[in-house]
């Protein structure tokens, strides 16, 4: 594998494969024109055609990985079985890297009858450099090919390296998190709104105020109750507030929904 920029094969051009290569390129860790899409989908042809002109594109997989180093499964678990079926001798003399909810290491080194395999769990805001990704290695990945994932998942945000066993916990939290982190601006604003707000106002604030609050808990390196007590003055308007999210369950809702995903996750890898 070169040890620049590898030639790339992304299998599965929607949405998780949109936010990761093209995050990679605006990052410059790959060339669009070192990327080759295999995807049988016309709208996800069309959208790769428009967008990143310059990366090669095919509704045939096996044309795909042919010459590929890298081989980024970015599919969903049900698909997995027949992409298997249809690139087993073809991509196993690349590095398999598997975004697949779900699939164990152990289960994708069975399927592909290799272990040169990495799972990941990336998450959507790749696609801007915030991402919070997750990888575990086969045991013939090697220290190249670990460099490689590592580089690839942290020129798009942020990447640690865990056991497999801890990557469904990682799906509930950082996985599927963006559209808990959604679905609480979207509430933040309608309750301005509710509160006499214009709505674009609310959700500039919402947003802004969900953005400055992560920020401020990772530069500062502060406990987030530690923060949230510098806020709340006795008997004033946040600890009213506090004390309507604790009535309304806020935290344990939360954990709850954790927890759902992760085990969602561990009931998809066992099909």
């Amino acid at each position: 594998m070169e040890s620049t920029k590898p030639q790339l094969a992304l299998i599965g051009g929607g949405k998780m494969g949109r936010a990761l290569v093209q995050g990679m390129i605006d990052a410059g860790f790959t060339t669009a024109d070192r990327v080759t899409v295999g995807d049988r989908n016309t709208d996800s042809q069309a959208w790769w055609k428009q967008n990143v002109p310059q990366a090669k594109v095919t509704a045939d997989s096996k044309t795909a990985v042919e010459a590929a180093d890298v081989v980024l499964l970015a599919i969903k678990p049900h698909g997995v079985p027949a992409v298997v079926a249809e690139l087993k001798r073809t991509a196993r003399k690349s590095l398999l890297i598997s975004v697949a909810a779900g699939i164990q290491l152990g289960t994708l080194v069975r399927q592909f009858g290799c272990s040169r395999v990495v799972r990941v769990m990336p998450n959507t805001p790749s696609l801007v450099g915030a991402g919070a990704s997750a990888y575990c290695c086969g045991d013939d990945v090697s220290s190249e090919d670990a460099a490689y994932v590592d580089g690839m998942l942290s020129s798009v945000g942020k990447a640690f390296r865990v056991d497999d066993k801890l990557m469904d916990a990682v799906t509930g939290v950082s996985g599927s998190g963006p559209a808990y982190v959604c679905m609480i601006i979207e509430a933040l604003a309608d309750g301005g709104v509710l509160s006499g707000l214009p709505r674009d106002l609310a959700m500039q604030l919402a947003t802004q105020t969900v953005l400055g609050t992560a920020t401020l808990i990772q530069q500062t390196g502060s406990h987030p109750a530690v923060l949230k007590d510098a806020v709340a003055s006795p008997g004033g308007t946040t600890i009213a507030g506090i004390a309507a999210l604790e009535r309304g369950g806020l935290r344990n809702t939360l954990i709850s929904a954790v927890q759902a995903a992760a085990l969602r996750g561990e009931e998809l890898g066992k099909g």
